[in-house]
């Protein structure tokens, strides 16, 4: 059973400033250099109604279907979380394609299924996610189940329909 060693809460100050440095990448069309392993996030403000940008981890990607999948470290009190729930009709930058995507929430079951795996094909960034969050894990499918499916809710941005690639 994973340990809850501190409830972890959105970065503020200067740490919030460092999140949010590889934005100004994708502003000076340099998104390309963090890879597809990030993705930009373009999404509306729930209360403000303003166009709000986050950098994600990519979580998978399914190549057939074309949907990326990223995990809300910071919970479902996330604010770019709260926002894709209430607009999940939002723009993704992954490099240098542009997509216009539906985001769904995944069940907490999919979300802990999502988890496991995220955590075989990363097993380094997994363990450094959940210390950043403030959980310690054992290492098992379990644990990272249950984190997947209790604590760190997972979306999937599926391309519209109809929707070209920029």
């Amino acid at each position: 059973m994973p340990e809850k060693v501190q409830e972890a809460s959105p970065p503020t100050g200067f740490t919030r400033l460092m999140f949010r440095a590889p934005i100004w990448l994708y502003r000076l069309h340099l998104g390309w250099l963090m890879g597809r392993r990030f993705l930009l996030l373009h999404h509306v403000g729930r209360k403000s109604g303003q166009t709000r940008q986050a950098v994600l981890e990519v979580a998978g990607h399914d190549k057939t279907t074309n949907t990326y999948f990223v995990a809300s470290g910071f919970g479902p009190q996330a604010q770019w979380y709260q926002n894709i729930r209430q607009t999940p009709e939002v723009m993704i930058q992954v490099g240098r394609k542009k997509l216009t995507v539906t985001a769904v929430a995944l069940s907490p079951v999919e979300s802990g299924q999502k988890m496991v795996a995220y955590a075989h094909q990363h097993p380094k960034a997994a363990q450094s996610l959940m210390r950043l969050c403030g959980y310690h894990v054992d290492g098992t499918d379990e644990d990272y189940f249950i984190m997947g499916r209790d604590h760190i809710p997972f979306v999937a941005f599926t391309p519209q329909e109809g929707a070209a690639e920029n």
